[in-house]
Parts: structure tokens; C-alpha cells; sequence
């Protein structure tokens, strides 16, 4: 049974947003996450693994961080957001990589649990002094 796009856009407004959901959940009140790590990989993290699997360890690379905010997630409609700024990872130094998928996930660094993931349009290779970057808008997330 297929969910509403209200729901849709219910679900991505509290993962996203930290916005409540009257009546069905809460962002935490004690201590709310403040942001999601994207996370860069040299194939698919799979649907069950966190963060690490597959994880790109290209020479500088770090997560970033993506606030839960509408200044990093755009307001949920027709049951899909995207990133709503620059996205941009750390240059490449001495050691490159092929990246093909990237993900969203819980934690900076270690094994963070995967929210969404997805393969890459086509691949990328990260050599000395690549940056790679998603443009605002490039990162669409859909919930169904």
C-alpha cells in the first residue's frame, strides 16, 4: 500500500527539516541531531550497511555536514526535497578515487547509519586537486 504524498513530504520534513509531525513524531527535544553527513563511496553502501561500507578514502577526504534545516534541505513537496545549497567535499590531494554512489547519513565520521543512498549519474574519478561538489538541487531525495 502505497503511502500519501502528504505523508511523503511528512517524513521528509522530519528527517530533513526537524520539523514535527502533529500527532504521529517529534524531532528530539533533549538533543536533536543539528546536521547529516553526506558520505562519498566507491560502490553501493547497500540498503542494510552504514556509513563506512564502501566509503571513499580519497587523500583529504572527510564527510560533510548538511544542517536539518531549510537553509540545507529544501521544504519537502510532492514527496521529494533536495539539498538546498552547495554541497562540497574536500580537494583530492596525493590519492584520487572513481566515486559512484553517495549517501545521507547519521554520523561525521565511523559507522553512521545510511538514511538514503544512490548511485551517481556516472562515475566520477577524484585525482589531485578535484573537489567534488553537488550543485543546490543536485541531490534529490524521493520518499514513495
Amino acid at each position: 500500500m502505497p503511502k500519501s504524498t502528504a505523508t511523503c513530504n511528512s517524513i521528509l520534513a522530519l528527517i530533513f527539516n526537524a520539523t514535527a509531525w502533529a500527532d504521529i513524531a517529534e524531532n528530539d527535544t533533549s538533543s536533536p541531531a543539528g546536521n547529516l553527513y553526506l558520505s562519498l563511496h566507491t560502490a553501493s553502501p547497500g540498503v542494510g550497511n552504514n556509513q563506512t561500507t564502501n566509503e571513499t578514502a580519497y587523500t583529504n577526504y572527510v564527510r560533510i555536514a548538511v544542517e536539518r534545516t531549510t537553509s540545507g534541505w529544501d521544504v519537502p513537496a510532492s514527496g521529494a526535497t533536495a539539498n538546498a545549497a552547495l554541497a562540497q567535499f574536500a580537494q583530492c590531494g596525493a590519492s584520487g578515487a572513481t566515486i559512484t554512489h553517495v549517501a545521507i547519513g547519521t554520523a561525521s565520521s565511523g559507522a553512521g547509519t545510511v538514511l538514503y543512498q544512490g548511485a551517481l549519474s556516472s562515475s566520477l574519478a577524484v585525482a589531485n586537486g578535484i573537489q567534488p561538489q553537488f550543485a543546490a538541487g543536485a541531490l534529490d531525495v524521493t520518499e514513495t
